[in-house]
This record gives C-alpha cells, sequence and structure tokens, in this order.
C-alpha cells in the first residue's frame, strides 16, 4: 500500500481534512500542497486539530443516541436508530489515527519523548472512539503498509492497547529532557504545555478504568487513582479551538438560521434542564439552548420531527445557542473537561462505598460545570442549595450522578457510553418514535467504505442493540 502524506505546513489547518475519503486506509490522490517530510510541529498541528473535528464527527452522531438533539424531520435514521452508513466518520478517525502514527515514528526517531507522550495519548483516544462506536476495529495490522486487508482486533484487545497507549504516554509525558520540545503554536490544545498532556493522559485513563463498571475487572481504587493526578481545575481542559471557519457546532446552529435544518435539541434534555423532569429549572438552559418565539424552551421528541404550529426555524422549539461555551463560533471542541472527571471521581467514589468523597466530587462537578457554562455565582448557589440537588452525602444515588454528569458531557461522545453503562436509566428517557428497534441503541453497524474494501475480515453484526463487551 503506497503511503500518502497528509500534512499542512504551519499552519494552515484544515478541518476538511478529517472528512475526506480514501481508497483504502490511508492513501490520498497527489496533492502539491502536501509534504512528504514534515516537520514535528506541523505533524503536531494536524493531529490536534482533527482530534477536535473528530470528536465533533463522532459527537454528531451519538448526541441523537442519548436525545441532547433531534432532528426537526420525523423518523429520522439516526434519531430512531436505524442503521446509518458512518463512512466520513470512520475514514476521518484512520486518517486522523494514520496521522498520529506517522508523528509517533518520527518522535522515536528524533528522540522526543514529548512528542511519543502526545501521539500515544491522541492514538488511544482516537481508538476508544473507533471501537466504542464499532466494537472489533483494526489497529495491530491497520499501519502496516504491505497490508492492505488489515485484520479486526477484539474490542477486549483494543481496551487493553488504549490503556498500554496511555501508561506509556504517563512514562515519556513525565520525562523532563526531551531532545524536541512540543511547539507552543504546532499544539491546538494545550500549546505545547508538557504538563498538562500528562494530566490528560491521567483523565483518559480514568475515563477508561470506569468504563468497565460492569465488568469484574472494575476496580474503583484504581480509578480514583488516576483522577487524582489529571485535572485540578476547568483551566486544565482539553479543548481545540482552531476552525477553518468557526466551531463546528456553531456552523451547524448557522445554517439552522438559514433554513438548513439541524441542531435542534432534544425534548430529554429540554425536559430534564427546564423543571418539567425534575422540578428544577436548571440555570444552564438559557445558556446551551435558544428561547422559542413565546420565551420558554421546548425541545423535539425524538423521531417525531418538529411539533410546533410551524415547518420551520421560526423558533417554536428550541436550538443549539451561537452563545454558548461550547457552540459559540470561537468555543473549543472538548475531549475531556475537568467538571466530567469530577463525576467520573463520584461514581468510582460512590462504588467504593466513600459517599462523602463522592458526595464532595458530585457538588464540585456541578460546580465546574455550572462556572464552564458561565452560570452567574447566584445562580449557582441557588440551585446547590435546592434539596432535589443538595441532598446530603447519606442521600446521594448514582442516578443523581449519572444525571448531573448527562448535563456535563453535553454534546461529547462520552455521554453515549455513559448512557449504555447506566442501561439509558435517566428519568422519563423513552425510545424514540418510529424506533427500528424495540430497546435503546448499543452500537452502529459497519460502513459500507470499509465493507467494499476489507469486507472479508469485517465481523457480522445483527442488530444495533447488540452489547459491546463492557456493556454486557
Amino acid at each position: 500500500m503506497k503511503r500518502a502524506y497528509r500534512y499542512i505546513l504551519p499552519f494552515i489547518l484544515v478541518g476538511a481534512l478529517g472528512l475526506q475519503s480514501c481508497d483504502d486506509y490511508f492513501e490520498l490522490s497527489e496533492n502539491p500542497n502536501q509534504v512528504t517530510d514534515p516537520a514535528l510541529s506541523a505533524l503536531l498541528a494536524t493531529t490536534t486539530q482533527k482530534a477536535g473535528a473528530t470528536t465533533y464527527n463522532v459527537s454528531n452522531i451519538t448526541s441523537y443516541f442519548v436525545q441532547y438533539l433531534a432532528s426537526p424531520s420525523a423518523s429520522s435514521t439516526t434519531d430512531i436508530y436505524d442503521i446509518a452508513n458512518y463512512s466520513s466518520t470512520w475514514n476521518s478517525l484512520y486518517l486522523a489515527m494514520a496521522d498520529i502514527y506517522d508523528m509517533r515514528q518520527k518522535a522515536i526517531t528524533e528522540g522526543s519523548s514529548e512528542y511519543v507522550g502526545v501521539a500515544n495519548v491522541l492514538m488511544s483516544y482516537h481508538l476508544t472512539l473507533v471501537t466504542d462506536l464499532f466494537g472489533n476495529a483494526p489497529y495491530s495490522e491497520a499501519f502496516r503498509v504491505d497490508i492492505l486487508t488489515p485484520k479486526y482486533d477484539s474490542q477486549e484487545q483494543l481496551y487493553s492497547e488504549s490503556l498500554k497507549l496511555l501508561n506509556e504516554a504517563i512514562t515519556e509525558l513525565s520525562k523532563t529532557d526531551a531532545t524536541v520540545k512540543l511547539s507552543p503554536t504546532g499544539d491546538l490544545i494545550y500549546a505545547g504545555d508538557r504538563a498538562k498532556w500528562l494530566k490528560l493522559a491521567y483523565a483518559l485513563k480514568a475515563r477508561q478504568l470506569n468504563k468497565v463498571s460492569k465488568t469484574s475487572s472494575y476496580a474503583p481504587a484504581e480509578v480514583l487513582t488516576a483522577v487524582q493526578n489529571s485535572f485540578t481545575s476547568n483551566a486544565d481542559d482539553a479543548g481545540m479551538n482552531v476552525f477553518p471557519a468557526r466551531n463546528y457546532w456553531a456552523g451547524v446552529a448557522l445554517s439552522n438560521e438559514s433554513n438548513l435544518l439541524g441542531g435542534w435539541l432534544s425534548e430529554q434534555l429540554v425536559d430534564q434542564l427546564n423543571g418539567t423532569t425534575f422540578g428544577v429549572v436548571d440555570p444552564r438552559l438559557p445558556k446551551l439552548a435558544t428561547a422559542t418565539v413565546t420565551n420558554t424552551y421546548k425541545g423535539t421528541p425524538n423521531g417525531a420531527g418538529n411539533v410546533g404550529p410551524a415547518s420551520s426555524t421560526v423558533k417554536d422549539e428550541s436550538y443549539i445557542s451561537r452563545t454558548s461555551p461550547f457552540t459559540s463560533d470561537e468555543s473549543p471542541i472538548y475531549l475531556v473537561t475537568y467538571a466530567e472527571l469530577k463525576f467520573v471521581e463520584a461514581e468510582a467514589a460512590f462504588r467504593a462505598n466513600d459517599k462523602a468523597r463522592a458526595y464532595t466530587a458530585y457538588l464540585e462537578g456541578i460546580s465546574a460545570s455550572m462556572d464552564k457554562f458561565g452560570v452567574s455565582a447566584t445562580d449557582k448557589a441557588t440551585y446547590l442549595a435546592n434539596p432535589a440537588v443538595g441532598v446530603g452525602a447519606a442521600n446521594l444515588t448514582l442516578d443523581l450522578i449519572f444525571k448531573e454528569k448527562y448535563i456535563t458531557t453535553y454534546l461529547n461522545p462520552e455521554a453515549w457510553n455513559d448512557a449504555r453503562r447506566f442501561d439509558y436509566q435517566y428519568k422519563n428517557f423513552t425510545l424514540p418514535a418510529n424506533a427500528a428497534l424495540t430497546t435503546f441503541i448499543r452500537r452502529v453497524a459497519y460502513p459500507t467504505d470499509e465493507i467494499s474494501r476489507n469486507g472479508a475480515n469485517v465481523p457480522a453484526v445483527g442488530s444495533l442493540s447488540e452489547r459491546l463487551w463492557w456493556d454486557k
């Protein structure tokens, strides 16, 4: 298989690269703007930019599964758990991993522990996105130029590999004597801050260790150790905010304003926040949603489509806000946040029967999320003091932890992993109208591009209700 490079010189960044298709895993047509021996700084710019793009690509699928978003069209494929072709997302993930692989190989050659560590973090992150969507997937043979149809590694193998990559990243990023330091301008996530990349490695490790909560290997003490070494404030959040034009979600919202419909908020999300489901009005609602023409907040039922009196964007239902800290034009696309990690800590501590620590982390997670959304100190204090929220350590439940984490992971792919681990037991969470399945979705089908080029190795999928190994 011919190796082709996909890099850009500093620093004309191309979010569109994340959406390219290819004839095999990594081969692209000749392009005079591509360079054959990119510097590590250029590789870093490409891989960190693609981390934001792939996060968006995946979350633009999973956000419908967890009912953050709903389509204005009835029986939309993603809304109703029907089989869809996610070839562009698959390709963007593997193109990103190919770039990361090349960066790692070059970093090894140049003796840069910092670049090796970052490459491992990014590879683990993307590999996890792949397997959490599709299950078994190519990895061990995926980057060999002599293999056109790589074998599929099992989900368990990919999970183990993701942890191995993170542990190796922790080792490399703990070193302070790298021959080549991270480029502040090439690093579009942490501006060359090695210590923050080390915290991110621990954050992703905590997330991975917590993901297996349904299995016999779950060890809450290990989760808590990883959390302890990870983020310490919102300032540590891993976000990428360099785009061809604007934040991808802001682009969806802008198109929606022009009647290219998308970015409608689900009834499930809006009702959780507007007081309908829990009897508590959440001050984060106006920070993430647009108000209707009647100055209220109303969501769209998944699968049912627009139920307002009009058939287009006249604001009879609520949409993604273009002023939210997560979806404004210049907002970062977040891979992981401190607020999320506090709920990982709360869950692990709760499962370890340390309710005092769990409750403290639960409150800190809410507070960090409120701060991230720009909620005022007064509104935050009022919400935390509400007896339905500030229940006390003795009355804390997993339901409350997952309920609050659901808001914190708004538009993040990890929300679907949580929904599956929690068996979709969010209050009033129901199947979408016109659902293609009789139960909630647990996986997606392999894309047609992959079936056409590597069909002999693609595993059979019986139903989208089939559970991944950690979800059983």
